[in-house]
């Protein structure tokens, strides 16, 4: 009996021993489990931080992805005022022809006519007749003698020939014309011919131009001032 209580004691005595091993034993595996994970996502988040930083391409690529879009924008911008251009150049067309009109003008208004050394107001007309009669005074003076016809004009050489452009005209006192393409005349008088209208004395009566053109021949001076 007492073999046989001892035998148990000892039997029990290594289930106990048995027991705490196996109780130490679950404790220390799930201690060691949270350390295992733990150092699991430290070094998960070691690596990624690692490679953001020794990666500054693909950094320096997503900055400069928004600046890309600029030269687009430059050169859409580039696009419109190149387009706008031919536009901007129409005024300049019109203010040239506008100048070149205004030259021809002062070249006529500035062909002037004396009458026996009497400087006379003349408008004169635009067209290619003036224009060539004031290129060929432009420098120098040109003097005509006239001579009477009909009683109601004086008619005179210019030594060259004009353009000339004749239509059927009635003249009064103080029209000035051009005859056959080589001849001036100035009215005191009225006249039904073919002429080529040249221009009209402004300052003169009918009366005060049969005065001056009706009592002998003339000197008539043509130059450009």
């Amino acid at each position: 009996m007492n073999s046989v209580n001892g035998s148990g004691k000892i039997i029990a005595a290594a289930l106990a021993v048995c027991i705490l091993l196996i109780c130490f034993s679950s404790c220390g595996s799930e201690n060691a489990m949270p350390t295992a994970d733990t150092t699991l996502q430290e070094e998960t988040t070691s690596h990624a931080e690692t490679a953001k930083q020794t990666d500054p391409e693909t950094s320096d690529e997503t900055a400069a992805s928004p600046s890309e879009s600029k030269p687009e924008e430059t050169q859409s911008e580039t696009s419109v005022e190149t387009t706008a251009t031919p536009a901007e150049s129409k005024p300049e067309e019109t203010q040239s022809e506008t100048s070149k009109d205004t030259e021809e003008n002062t070249i006529m208004k500035t062909l002037t006519m004396k009458i026996d050394g009497k400087k006379v107001a003349v408008d004169w007309e635009e067209n290619e007749s003036v224009a060539a009669l004031t290129e060929l005074v432009k420098d120098k003076p040109l003097t005509v003698n006239m001579s009477m016809y009909g009683g109601f004009e004086q008619v005179g050489s210019l030594g060259a020939s004009l353009p000339r452009n004749d239509a059927q005209t009635t003249t009064r006192a103080g029209d000035i014309v051009l005859y056959s393409g080589s001849q001036i005349v100035v009215f005191y008088g009225s006249n039904s011919w073919a002429y080529t209208r040249l221009g009209r004395i402004t300052d003169k009566t009918a009366a005060q131009m049969k005065d001056l053109l009706g009592n002998g021949n003339v000197t008539i001076e043509l130059s450009v001032q």
